[in-house]
């Protein structure tokens, strides 16, 4: 309900009075499932502190991921939002959610699905649309992501950024997300960091990345082994690489494949095994990148040459693009097997992929 207010203000949101988030999981008797890789945050003065780095929320639009017992539901709540959607995989936390719908009648949707799976593109109203040139349009996504899926799902809504689709038909839509420290680490990774990875590219070329703040994993039920970071993205106008996703993603994942040895090493498995050397060569001198540098100094305008140049040559020859090194080296591998009556011992470069 709405508080009356004092006259020339705007009347502030308040959640009437609820049952606290450890007694929603008394009643529905809910217990964290370790396979889903569930942790609870009960401590409210937390849950206000990640949404508060989503930026003004009020009269915004919000899609909570995986809200569970409703912690981050209640300060997106009292945020003073338009219309909350939540999305949530696990039915036991449905009704703890429905009552909080009926808390705030009008502004909460619950929708009973998987996120990898969900239509975002249908999520919001069509007004609020913004072109991609113009400031980020009222839509947030806010998520206390499990482990397990969070990820997969990052890199699921780097793609819809670059291809402009999913939730990101609506303009630049801003995300505040959490993560496993190290990966929250991984995606803010500057070159020469030891935590420089396929994902610090992949997030950086594409979007604004703001590791905001740490939680330690003592806040959460049950305590997970590891911290928490909250991380913060906003897509770029434009991306620092403009070639298309799946070529970008095919050169940083080579190039981290052994990312011990000098990239030139990794870079070598874009090419098929018949003239893979001197084009290798031919790739590097011509994106001007040093052959001898560790995948994780190189900076992003090295992995944008590197791409640039991967593109030309695939496009003068297009088998290249197709050409996958491990279906290679499965290849050889039978080969060999048909050659010798033994099992051959896994390769030093099969343990590594």
């Amino acid at each position: 309900f709405c508080l009356m207010a004092a006259p020339g203000k705007v009347a502030a949101f308040r959640l009437p009075p609820l049952p606290t988030i450890g007694e929603i999981i008394k009643l529905f008797r809910l217990k964290a499932l370790k396979q889903l890789s569930q942790n609870f945050l009960l401590d409210l003065r937390l849950t206000d502190k990640i949404v508060k780095q989503a930026g003004e929320l009020k009269n915004a639009h919000v899609c909570e991921v995986g809200p569970g017992p409703g912690g981050i539901t209640r300060s997106i709540l009292s945020a003073g939002v338009e219309q909350l959607l939540l999305i949530e995989k696990d039915a036991r936390f449905i009704p703890g959610l429905q009552m909080l719908s009926e808390a705030a009648p009008g502004k909460v949707r619950i929708v009973h699905g998987d996120i990898l799976t969900y239509k975002m593109e249908k999520a919001f109203p069509k007004h609020l649309k913004k072109n991609w040139e113009d400031e980020p349009p009222d839509i947030h996504i806010i998520g206390n992501l499990p482990f397990s899926v969070s990820t997969p799902l990052i890199i699921k809504w780097l793609e819809n950024v670059s291809k402009r689709d999913g939730p990101f038909v609506y303009g630049r839509t801003q995300m505040t997300l959490t993560f496993q420290k190290e990966v929250g680490e991984r995606l803010t990774a500057n070159p020469g960091s030891n935590q420089r990875s396929r994902l610090s590219i992949m997030a950086q070329h594409l979007c604004t990345v703001e590791n905001c703040f740490i939680i330690p994993g003592q806040a959460f039920v049950p305590k997970p082994e590891v911290d928490v970071a909250v991380v913060h993205l906003t897509p770029l106008v434009q991306p620092k690489i403009q070639q298309p996703f799946e070529l970008v993603e095919k050169v940083v994942r080579s190039v981290f494949q052994f990312r011990r040895k000098y990239c030139f090493r990794g870079i070598e498995t874009l090419f098929p095994e018949n003239g893979r050397l001197k084009r290798t060569e031919q790739l590097m001198m011509t994106a001007d990148v040093d052959p001898t540098l560790r995948p994780f100094q190189l900076s992003m305008s090295q992995f944008r040459n590197l791409c640039n140049v991967y593109r030309k040559m695939c496009d003068e020859d297009p088998s290249l693009f197709v050409f996958n090194y491990r279906e290679e080296l499965r290849q050889k591998k039978k080969t060999s097997l048909l050659g010798s009556a033994g099992q051959p011992e896994q390769t030093e470069e099969e343990n590594q992929l």
